[in-house]
């Protein structure tokens, strides 16, 4: 049963294709081509053995390669960043990417953005939702609830979203739906994604369990089993893992929780530069 819904959605492909697709670059950035619409998650460009800056004069060093370059991207339609920490949109993202590309994301890092000459940033609410159109097709990006750390501790970090893809032709919405998690920590307003939204078909999951200063800040393996459970997706992609040295739970973790869960045939792996083929 598994494996079928799992063949109903895509199939694992090693080099990224033209359309229709989801392209793991490493950490939480991802190439989506969907019905015409090219879209990149969190730009992180830096390579092995640089450092992001974090809050509070904190940095962390990068383990991994980003498997595709700046240089490499397609046009893009759309940005779509979660928050604004520089392991989600990095110095080499703010020289490269086309300042009038639009990006949409938290009101705090569309104001940081704009201070640094990007012209089309977009930022929204919870609930709120940013459109971008080719023809009879309309893209809607939609915020969903998410929280970067403990209910105290997020409060002194960028506030920080999830996302929720939705296909329209014409009035009618086409398939697929996906939803990004963002950085957050499962709390009790995650509920409400499956209440608002709850036929996804795919789920982007953000892992790595951050730890600074000994406090939890993003998922680590058992709340990203958690996170499946409550959201319910088709297919559950893991990403923004091992990549820096405040990720402190390794997808070895996630995998285990999953496997303990009986849930290997939800979730779908990928190596940076892999991509998935959706069936649409």
């Amino acid at each position: 049963m598994a494996r079928a819904q799992r063949a109903s959605i895509g199939t694992v492909v090693n080099r990224p294709t033209d359309e229709n697709s989801i392209t793991f670059i490493g950490t939480a950035t991802v190439l989506v081509r969907i019905q015409g619409f090219t879209v990149l998650t969190d730009p992180n460009f830096l390579h092995r053995g640089q450092h992001a800056r974090l809050d509070y004069g904190l940095r962390s060093r990068r383990r991994t390669e980003p498997a595709m370059q700046i240089d490499q991207l397609p046009p893009l339609d759309l940005i779509v960043l979660s928050h604004f920490h520089e392991d989600h949109f990095d110095r080499i993202a703010e020289r490269g990417l086309d300042r009038l590309t639009p990006i949409v994301t938290t009101p705090h890092a569309a104001a940081e953005l704009d201070q640094r000459g990007f012209a089309a940033t977009r930022g929204i609410e919870r609930w709120q939702s940013f459109e971008v159109e080719k023809g009879e097709l309309r893209l809607r990006i939609t915020a969903a609830p998410a929280q970067h750390g403990p209910r105290l501790v997020s409060k002194l970090l960028p506030e920080t979203m999830g996302s929720v893809w939705e296909l329209y032709r014409g009035p009618s919405l086409d398939e697929p739906r996906l939803y990004v998690s963002g950085d957050t920590l499962m709390h009790e307003d995650m509920g409400d994604i499956p209440r608002q939204f709850p036929d996804v078909d795919l789920a982007l999951v953000h892992l790595g369990g951050t730890r600074i200063f000994g406090v939890l800040l993003t998922m680590d393996g058992k709340q990203g089993v958690e996170l499946i459970k409550t959201v319910r997706p088709k297919l559950s992609i893991p990403i923004h893992y091992d990549d820096y040295t405040v990720f402190k739970s390794p997808l070895r973790d996630f995998q285990y929780q999953v496997e303990s869960a009986g849930l290997m045939g939800q979730v779908q792996y990928l190596q940076r530069g892999e991509s998935f083929q959706l069936r649409t």
